[in-house]
């Protein structure tokens, strides 16, 4: 920290008179001292409170030179970026820390042994991973002070984590990598991911406080299958002839299996599997299915998604609520802080109205790091100003313009001096091309369907790629001519504004290149033309090469339909502002696949011995007696937790819950019935929380967007145009923060000096 005032002592004396208390402390030298003497750091620190404001960031720091700079480093692209290289290194290395993940596949029939990391390697990696996060921690507590560090609990957190993963790095080292499975630092890496994501922490803390508020309806689902568990092991009960046994045998022979059964059967992975034996003997036992999954299944599942997403949309808005709350106290401190560089403006001998000059609000905006279309709206709507200077409300308005949607304009189309040109602009003009392109597109995609099912029985030697070759050559002309018209019509600038554009010249263009590299290859085609293989790939695979990224360019028809347009739009605002759950689904994954590995690695064997053949494996699998629908039977070798990727991929299946009781049966089998909670603990995660909480809010999104497109008065604009964010999604149901709440938080602020 700081050992020397950062301002002289004769400057410290005058600050009395401008804005602190009484009573000022030489101590406070960090914080916000309003000096008029002090121009230049007066308005840098504007321009952090505005890009705090911008961010949602907490304006709870330290705002002295030295600290302003290292703030504004700490959030530049560099550091972050450096930062998020450093969690992907951290959290990959379970790809290759033993078990390695690096072989061809994890069937472990033909698995062989996998690349192992060096002694050494990722202990290496490890270690400056940890060093930048042990940096990333002291430059947090060295800008916000030991005194708001003890207040937040995720630093706190991440101090203790980066604590225990340096001791656990430590043993691991003196143990010169003979260490296994238990590594007790890989269960909490996924904190680096968790806190270095505000959103990620308020999604979190909402999904928390969710929890308790879906106990009752929980509950209600253990009750539904307590009870239908009971009057199944009373109606299946065991008989004296071994027909008529069947269903019990299979599904109820004992209370743990009676009830996984009907778990199952709630998530529709068994039905009609586990109903057929009682109902082959007596229809009317079809009832006690049918009133179990219909209840269960589509009541109570469904009930259950809707109070998850009900309760956890309410403690989302609350979060976002505090968001909104900090934007608006950053702006309101920068306001203040702007304003008393100048005397307020006197309206008459009572009535004195605290003002900001447009030209000061410039250098400021000038500095702040944000996006270009908002800092032109903002700069636009502040040079309406008729006297040069800014009110309060009036600046508060100025960033309102940061809660708008965000529509992207085109450039204007070039102005030709020839006849020629303007004609066929004019033409362009109409969507005769778009028109024209999307047929053209759909013709190619019917001629290549065409000519698969012709070649759908014939082998590679039988196949004649000349027809092929010559509707791809004929199209990629097509598609090339189309984007030379765009691109007379639009302008180069014009063309590539429009990401559909940009999505289908970079296609056409690497399919001319494609085409080029057969043609150099294997010359102009003719009439029997499949030659021999040459250079590094064959005729037929670049051929299909070629048709592949045809089908995707006939994506290029979506923006031209209105419904489909919309659903795409809402895909891509989830794939850019959805990234905090799909983060919290990352961290999931992590913690259940590494507690996977721990408890089932090596618990299920393979039953050849590697050195056999494929052939001899399969023939003396089908020579080996195993249950029908069993794990063994239905060949499920490569979904097992001998590595992380495979462990991820096994999760998933369980995710979907398609076949997912074969899992937990067949490792129930080999270790203890005990090991159905891992998998049962899973599901209600992944498929009932989760998997719930994404679909709603995909609901929310397509809403929010479908409720734009209607409203919106801009009617030339593609509905791909309009960007949201999560915070929009839900700003208009978020109450705005009143004066005394802001004034109350702005003087909690131990950096801060105000006068309000």
């Amino acid at each position: 920290m700081e050992t020397s005032p950062l301002l002289q002592r004769g400057i410290l004396k005058q600050a009395n008179g401008h804005g602190t208390n009484a009573n000022f402390n030489p101590r406070t030298r960090r914080s916000s001292i309003w000096l008029p003497h002090c121009v230049d750091l007066y308005i840098r620190q504007a321009v952090v409170l505005i890009e705090d404001a911008i961010n949602y960031r907490s304006i709870k720091h330290y705002m002295d030179s030295r600290s302003l700079k290292l703030y504004r480093w700490y959030y530049s692209r560099t550091w972050q970026w450096v930062l998020n290289v450093m969690i992907v290194f951290i959290l990959g290395l379970a790809f290759i820390e033993r078990p390695s993940s690096l072989s061809v596949t994890s069937d472990l029939r033909y698995k062989a042994c996998p690349w192992e990391a060096p002694c050494g390697l990722t202990e290496t990696i490890e270690m400056l991973c940890f060093l930048t996060f042990t940096l990333d921690l002291t430059a947090k507590i060295y800008l916000i002070g030991w005194g708001e560090f003890w207040k937040c609990r995720w630093l706190i957190g991440y101090m203790v984590v980066i604590a225990f993963s340096f001791m656990d790095w430590t043993l691991s080292w003196t143990m010169l990598c003979k260490e296994h499975n238990i590594r007790c630092r890989r269960l909490l890496r996924p904190f680096f991911l968790l806190q270095n994501s505000s959103l990620m922490k308020k999604t979190l803390k909402s999904i928390k406080r969710t929890l308790p508020e879906i106990m009752s309806v929980f509950l209600l689902v253990v009750l539904h299958l307590c009870l239908f568990t009971i009057f199944g092991m009373l109606l299946f009960t065991r008989q004296e002839e071994s027909e008529t046994n069947t269903e019990w045998e299979s599904y109820f022979r004992n209370l743990p299996q009676s009830f996984t059964s009907l778990l199952v059967l709630l998530t529709t992975a068994n039905n009609p599997d586990v109903m057929t034996p009682a109902y082959s003997s007596n229809r009317i036992y079809s009832l006690f299915f049918i009133l179990f999954s219909g209840f269960g299944t589509f009541f109570l599942m469904n009930l259950l998604t809707a109070i998850i997403y009900n309760q956890f949309r309410g403690y989302l808005l609350l979060s976002i609520q505090t968001s909104i709350l900090r934007r608006r106290m950053g702006i309101r401190a920068a306001f203040e802080l702007l304003s008393c560089q100048q005397p307020a403006l006197t309206l008459s001998d009572d009535d004195m109205i605290e003002c900001v000059q447009v030209k000061t609000l410039m250098k400021v905006l000038r500095r702040v790091k944000m996006d270009s279309y908002y800092r032109q709206a903002i700069i636009k709507k502040a040079l309406q100003s008729h006297n040069g200077h800014i009110e309060r409300e009036a600046f508060q308005m100025l960033f309102d313009e940061l809660d708008k949607d965000r529509i992207k304009e085109h450039p204007p189309a070039p102005e030709y001096s020839s006849v020629i040109l303007r004609k066929l602009q004019r033409v362009l003009s109409h969507g005769v091309i778009t028109v024209g392109g999307n047929a053209v597109a759909l013709a190619n995609i019917i001629c290549i369907c065409t000519i698969l099912v012709i070649d759908s029985r014939k082998t590679l030697s039988q196949r004649d790629d000349y027809y092929l070759e010559l509707i791809n050559c004929f199209f990629i002309l097509c598609y090339l001519l189309e984007m030379i018209l765009k691109i007379i019509s639009l302008g180069w600038r014009g063309y590539f504004s429009h990401g559909s554009n940009i999505f289908d010249g970079f296609l056409t263009v690497l399919l001319l290149i494609l085409q080029i590299c057969v043609f150099a290859t294997y010359r102009l085609p003719y009439p029997s033309w499949n030659p021999a293989k040459k250079g590094m790939l064959p005729l037929y695979e670049m051929a299909h090469l070629v048709n592949m990224l045809i089908v995707v360019r006939f994506l290029r028809i979506i923006p031209n339909i209105k419904l489909m347009a919309l659903v795409a739009s809402t895909l891509m605002d989830l794939v850019k502002n959805l990234r905090a759950f799909v983060g919290i689904l990352v961290v999931v994954f992590y913690v259940y696949a590494i507690i996977g590995i721990w408890l089932f690695k090596g618990v299920i064997v393979s039953p050849t011995n590697i050195s056999c053949s494929h052939s001899q494996i399969r023939k003396y699998s089908a020579n080996v007696s195993v249950a029908c629908g069993s794990y063994e039977q239905l060949g499920y070798w490569a979904n097992n937790f001998d590595d992380f990727a495979s462990s991820l991929v096994l999760l998933y299946n369980i995710m979907v819950v398609n076949n997912w009781q074969v899992f937990f049966e067949a490792y129930s089998r080999h270790t203890s019935e005990w090991s159905k909670i891992y998998f049962i603990a899973w599901w209600l995660t992944s498929s009932v929380m989760w998997v719930n909480l994404f679909v709603a809010l995909i609901i929310e999104n397509f809403i929010y967007k479908c409720d734009r497109s209607h409203g919106s008065s801009v009617s030339d604009m593609s509905l791909t145009d309009f960007e949201t964010t999560v915070q929009l999604m839900f700003r208009e149901h978020i109450p705005e923060p009143t004066e005394e709440e802001i004034i109350s938080r702005l003087h909690e602020n131990p950096h801060l000096h105000l006068t309000l």
